[in-house]
């Protein structure tokens, strides 16, 4: 139950027809990906490994779902050595090193600060990032709201 917690899993668990005791079905089709990565959060709790390795935790899912799974991470990532692979960079923004790869090679490596500050790559990656998110908030408006 603490692992669901941590994970966020709470909510989706409590709307679900049996509750905790549902069967997540095949492959979990019951689950929205955001849900299903979050359940993949939650058994890494409970594995307790000492060095985890998260490929694309946040690729597919939408912004509240983001910000839930950013959460299970950070509980997930208390007292372990944390490896996130992402292009999403809001998955990565606050992460004690960021390294910066490009065409296979490793371009820079440091924290946000520090790579906003002297590498062109990541500066680049980071103006299209915060565009793309001001881009879908600010989308479903209408001109003159």
């Amino acid at each position: 139950l603490a692992a669901a917690q941590a994970a966020q899993c709470e909510e989706f668990i409590g709307r679900l027809e049996h509750g905790w005791d549902t069967t997540a079905g095949d492959a979990g089709k019951q689950l929205s990906g955001g849900e299903r990565q979050r359940i993949a959060i939650a058994r890494a709790i409970l594995k307790d490994a000492p060095i985890v390795i998260l490929d694309e935790a946040t690729a597919f899912t939408d912004p509240e779902n983001e910000d839930k799974i950013q959460r299970s991470i950070m509980a997930l990532s208390k007292g372990k050595t944390l490896l996130v692979i992402a292009h999403r960079l809001s998955t990565i923004q606050n992460a004690d090193q960021i390294v910066v790869l490009e065409k296979g090679s490793v371009a820079d490596c440091g924290t946000q600060e520090e790579l906003l500050g002297r590498c062109p790559l990541y500066q680049t990656l980071w103006t299209a990032h915060v565009g793309a998110r001001n881009w879908a908030v600010t989308s479903g408006k209408k001109e003159g709201n």
